[in-house]
């Protein structure tokens, strides 16, 4: 078991809070405490950063993300479905990782992405799902084997925020867990494999 609680950073939502990309990354970030780790939710407001630009100095407004992208052992992404894809708010928000880039450990690499996708429709949903899991790869980093998908079409969450569909609440905490999941397999796995070293180069 990991000593130090890991940190899950999520993502998602819209600027207008309670959003159902907000309400379902919350879920999902609240199994993964339930399995042990720490986490800090980026949404709404804290997204409305300034546009990245390459090669300057980023905003000081994104210095709480960039520590968090820095700090965080996964990452569970939320987003609504615009036109088919990922919001432009959560893209500019993901482009700030460009600057992880000559850091030791570069962009995301071996980091686990959750992705969960929200969409008035279920081909919205696909597609933006599948942005989400493109993105994950292009910053180096694992997407889980699960990603949740919902259709907003119909009531999924009550005043409260709580989802009131067992499917898909299950959906979102399987999110939530298995980026725990993929955690505790790297942390476990890594000694065996320095082991194994060693005992080649003997």
């Amino acid at each position: 078991m990991i000593q130090k609680k890991p940190l899950i950073l999520g993502l998602g939502g819209t600027p207008r809070r309670g959003s159902s990309s907000e309400r379902a990354l919350a879920i999902s970030l609240k199994a993964a405490e339930a399995e042990g780790a720490r986490t800090l939710l980026f949404s709404g407001a804290e997204l409305l950063l300034p546009m990245y630009m390459p090669g300057e100095r980023p905003s000081e407004q994104a210095s709480p993300l960039l520590a968090a992208l820095r700090d965080c052992r996964g990452i569970i992404i939320s987003s609504p479905a615009y036109h088919g894809s990922i919001s432009g708010l959560l893209k500019n928000a993901l482009d700030y990782a460009e600057e992880l880039r000559t850091d030791a450990r570069v962009y995301l690499d071996g980091i686990a992405v959750g992705c969960i996708a929200c969409a008035g429709g279920w081909q919205a949903a696909g597609q933006t799902l599948s942005v989400l899991r493109t993105i994950a790869h292009s910053l180096r980093g694992w997407p889980t084997p699960f990603g949740a998908m919902l259709n907003t079409s119909v009531p999924l969450f009550d005043g409260e925020g709580n989802c009131t569909d067992p499917a898909i609440r299950g959906q979102l905490e399987t999110v939530g867990r298995q980026v725990v999941g993929f955690i505790q397999a790297r942390h476990r796995s890594i000694p065996s494999a320095r082991s194994s070293v060693m005992e080649d180069a003997k």
